[in-house]
C-alpha cells in the first residue's frame, strides 16, 4: 500500500463530497453526471484494492449495507416533539394571544416560517463531525435506528463539515424530515410498475416505506432526500434563533429548505401563509401546512410545553381537498387474502387539479355507520392530497331514490359464500381457488419475505395466471422451460435463471414457507412462532385452536384462522403439492436431536464475501452450532468473521472495540474442535 494510494482515495473522496454537495445542497452541480461517475467508479476500484482504507464516511458506503434482522431501539437526547395544529387565520391570531399572556408586556416577536414536509421524521447523530447514527420520531422519546438506510440519502452529509472549514462540535444531533421529491417519485413509481414491484400511493408513503426497510440496499435504489430545520443537542453551539439555526445548518452541509422566511410580524406571517396556499403546486414536494416558530430560541424555550406540544411553535394546516359528485355505484376489489374491499364508482369530479372516478369506501361497517348511500351527493376528498376516499354524504341533497348499499353475500368473482368473522369488520371470500385472489397469492408467495424467488414478481404472477399455467402457488413448481421459451419475451437465460431461482426456493426455511402460504393474520413473525414451536406443516396443520392459540404472540382469531385454513380439503391438496415438489416441510430441531450447541452465547457479525461458503449458510451453520448472528458490531459482538472485500464500517468499529477477527477456517476450526464427534454437519 502506498501513499499515493492513499492520497488518491482521500482527493477522490473529497471532490465526490463537494459535487454531492453542490447538487443536492445547493443544486448547482459544476460537472456533468458522466463526470461524476467516473470519479466514483475510481473510488470504488481504488477501494476494492485496499479494503482497509474504507472508511464509514466514503461516499461508496451509501449503496446499503447488510439486512438488518430487526430494528433496534434507540433514545434521543431530549423530546421529539409534534406541533399543535391552526387552521386558518383567526386560529394565529389566538396562538399569539395565548403566548403573550405569558410573555412581558410589549415584547416584539419575529417569526420563522418553513414548509412542513409530508415525509418521515427523522433524527441524525454526528461525533467528531462523522454520522453515527439515526432514527425516526418513534413515541417522541425512544425512535428505531434506522442508520444503515439514512445512510443512503445522497443528501445527507457522512461527514460535515462539507465546505465550510469550521470545526464540527464533538456531538450534534440534528431533526429534519426525509421525503421523495415529486419529479423523481413519478419516475420512480413508473420504474417500480414495470417491474412489476410495489407501487406508492404518495411520496410520503413511499419515503416511510423505504426508510423502515430491514434490507438497507432497497432504500439506497429509492430517490430519497433530506430537509434538516433544527438543532435537537450539540457541544459547544450557541445559537440565539431559529433564523439563525438555519443559516447554522447550511453552512455545515446540510439541505435546509430554500422556502424558510423570517418574518418581523404575524401579520406578515399570515400573508405567507395564504401564499403558500396558491403555491404548494409548483414545490417538488408535497407539504400538508406550514410551521411557524417564533424566531428566538430562549423565548421557544421559556415558553415550554403543553403535553407534546411546544407553545413556541405551531403548524397552520392546509385544508384538505374536497369537492361534491354523486356516488353511482359500488364496486368490489377482492384482496389476497379474500377481503372483499368496497370501492366508490363517482361521476367524474375534478380535486386538486385530478379527475376522481373512484374513491375509497373503507369497509361496509364504515359505510352503515356514515349512511353512504347509491345515488347520494357525496364529499370527496384527497386524503393527504393523494388518496381519494368519500368523506360522507350530503344528506339535505338526498330526493329519496338513493338505495342502501348491502354487504355482499357473495364473492363476485367467483360466487362463493361471503363471510364476516366475528369481531372482524372485513367481509371475506374464503375459497382459495378464487381467480382473483390467484394473482396476488403469487405475488405473495414469490415475495422476498415469502419464498424469495428471484425474477418473479407481479409481472409473472400476472402473466402466467392469465396463460392459465398456474392454478394455485404449488404449480409454479412445475413450470417448464419449453413452455416458457413460447412466451414472449423468454430466452434462454432468463428462463434458466427464473427456473434456478424457483428450484432454490424449495430450500427456504419453514418460518418462510408458513408465510408464503398466506394464512390470514400470520405474516413473518407469527410464522417464525409457529415454525419453531411446531417444527413442520404436518404437526402444525393438526393442532388445536387452543394449542396454537396458548403460544406467545397468538390470539384467538389468528389460531381460529390457522385452523379453518388447514380444515379445507383445497389446502390440504396445496401443502400435499408442495411437499411432493420437495418444498421444505419440516425443520430439524438441533436441541431435541442431540446436536451439539458449541457455540451457545456466543454473537457474530459476518462481513465480506466468504470463500467457501454464502452469507446464509454462515448464518446457517452457526445458528446450528447455537451462536447468533447480527447485523451490526456493538460491545455485545463476541467475534467479526472476515471475508474478502469487508465491509469498512464493521471492520473500523471492531478493531474500536478490540473485537476478535476470524476467517472462514478459524470458524470451522472452532466448531470442529468444540465438536469432536462431528454431528454438527458443516457446509461443503
Amino acid at each position: 500500500m502506498t501513499d499515493e494510494v492513499r492520497s488518491r482515495i482521500e482527493a477522490l473522496r473529497q471532490q465526490i463530497n463537494h459535487h454531492n454537495y453542490r447538487y443536492h445542497v445547493l443544486d448547482s452541480p459544476i460537472i456533468s453526471d458522466a463526470e461524476y461517475d467516473r470519479l466514483m467508479r475510481e473510488l470504488k476500484a481504488l477501494e476494492a484494492e485496499h479494503p482497509d482504507l474504507v472508511t464509514p464516511d466514503s461516499p461508496t458506503q451509501r449503496v446499503g449495507g447488510e439486512p438488518l434482522d430487526r430494528f433496534e431501539k434507540l433514545p434521543h437526547p431530549a423530546p421529539i416533539l409534534s406541533l399543535a395544529n391552526a387552521m386558518d387565520a383567526d386560529d394565529l391570531q389566538a396562538w399569539r394571544e395565548r403566548t403573550a399572556k405569558l410573555l412581558p408586556a410589549g415584547v416584539q416577536l419575529a417569526y420563522v416560517t418553513e414548509p412542513k414536509i409530508d415525509g418521515l421524521t427523522v433524527v441524525l447523530h454526528y461525533e467528531d463531525g462523522l454520522f453515527v447514527r439515526g432514527a425516526t420520531r418513534g413515541n417522541g422519546e425512544v425512535g428505531e435506528e434506522i442508520t444503515a438506510n439514512l445512510r443512503t440519502i445522497s443528501a445527507m452529509p457522512l461527514r460535515i463539515p462539507v465546505e465550510n472549514g469550521r470545526p464540527a462540535p464533538a456531538r450534534l444531533v440534528v431533526r429534519g424530515e426525509a421525503y421523495i421529491p415529486l419529479n423523481r417519485f413519478e419516475e420512480f413509481n413508473r420504474r417500480q410498475e414495470e417491474a412489476g414491484a410495489q407501487t406508492f400511493a404518495n411520496p410520503r408513503n413511499a419515503a416511510a416505506g423505504s426508510l423502515r426497510q430491514l434490507d438497507p440496499t432497497i432504500a439506497a435504489s429509492r430517490p430519497l432526500s433530506l430537509f434538516v430545520y433544527s438543532i435537537v443537542a450539540a457541544d459547544g453551539v450557541t445559537l440565539r434563533s431559529q433564523w439563525e439555526t438555519l443559516a447554522y445548518l447550511r453552512e455545515m452541509g446540510f439541505p435546509v429548505s430554500p422556502d424558510a422566511a423570517h418574518h418581523d410580524s404575524l401579520d406578515s406571517v399570515i400573508l405567507a401563509c395564504d401564499a403558500w396556499m396558491d403555491r404548494r403546486d409548483t414545490l417538488n414536494y408535497e407539504v400538508d401546512g406550514v410551521v411557524i416558530k417564533i424566531d428566538d430560541l430562549e423565548t421557544q424555550a421559556g415558553l415550554g410545553v403543553v403535553g407534546k406540544d411546544p407553545r413556541g411553535a405551531i403548524a397552520l394546516k392546509f385544508p384538505a381537498r374536497e369537492a361534491t359528485t354523486t356516488l353511482l355505484d359500488v364496486g368490489i376489489n377482492v384482496g389476497r387474502t379474500g377481503t372483499l374491499n368496497p370501492y366508490a364508482i363517482l361521476e367524474p369530479v375534478e380535486v386538486g387539479g385530478i379527475t376522481i372516478k373512484h374513491a375509497t369506501l373503507h369497509n361496509y361497517d364504515d359505510i352503515a355507520r356514515r349512511d353512504i348511500r347509491i345515488g347520494d351527493r357525496v364529499i370527496v376528498r384527497r386524503a393527504g392530497d393523494v388518496i381519494p376516499q368519500v368523506v360522507g354524504p350530503v344528506a339535505d341533497a338526498r330526493t329519496g331514490d338513493e338505495r342502501t348499499i348491502e354487504p355482499p353475500a357473495h364473492c363476485p368473482a367467483c360466487g362463493e359464500p361471503a363471510v364476516q368473522p366475528e369481531g372482524e369488520v372485513a367481509i371475506y371470500c374464503e375459497n382459495a381457488a378464487c381467480p382473483a385472489q390467484l394473482v396476488r397469492r403469487v405475488e405473495h408467495f414469490v415475495g422476498r419475505t415469502a419464498m424469495d424467488i428471484e425474477g418473479f414478481g407481479s409481472r409473472l404472477s400476472e402473466l402466467f395466471v392469465n396463460k392459465n399455467l398456474l392454478h394455485d402457488v404449488a404449480d409454479i413448481y412445475t413450470l417448464q422451460k419449453e413452455t416458457l421459451l413460447e412466451l414472449e419475451g423468454f430466452g434462454d437465460k432468463s428462463t434458466d435463471n427464473l427456473l434456478s431461482s424457483i428450484d432454490a426456493s424449495k430450500e427456504r426455511s419453514l418460518q418462510r414457507v408458513i408465510t408464503a402460504l398466506g394464512i390470514r393474520g400470520v405474516g413473518g413473525v407469527i410464522a417464525g412462532i409457529l415454525a419453531s414451536h411446531f417444527r413442520s406443516i404436518e404437526r402444525l396443520a393438526g393442532a388445536s385452536a387452543e394449542e396454537i392459540e396458548g403460544l406467545e404472540g397468538l390470539g384467538p382469531l389468528t389460531a381460529a384462522a390457522i385452523v379453518e385454513y388447514f380444515s379445507r380439503p383445497y389446502h390440504q391438496e396445496l401443502v400435499g403439492k408442495l411437499r411432493q415438489a420437495g418444498v421444505t416441510m419440516e425443520e430439524a430441531s438441533p436441541e431435541s436431536e442431540g446436536t451439539p450447541q458449541p457455540l451457545a452465547g456466543k454473537t457474530f457479525v459476518i462481513t465480506g464475501t466468504l470463500p467457501g461458503m454464502s452469507r446464509d449458510e454462515a448464518k446457517a451453520l452457526i445458528e446450528t452450532a447455537g451462536g447468533k448472528v447480527t447485523s451490526s458490531v456493538s460491545a455485545k459482538t463476541d467475534y467479526l468473521v472476515v471475508g474478502d472485500s469487508p465491509g469498512g464500517s464493521k471492520y473500523t468499529r471492531a478493531q474500536s472495540l478490540d473485537i476478535p477477527m476470524i476467517d472462514e477456517d478459524a470458524l470451522r476450526a472452532m466448531i470442529q474442535s468444540a465438536d469432536p464427534s462431528g454431528q454438527l454437519q458443516l457446509p461443503l
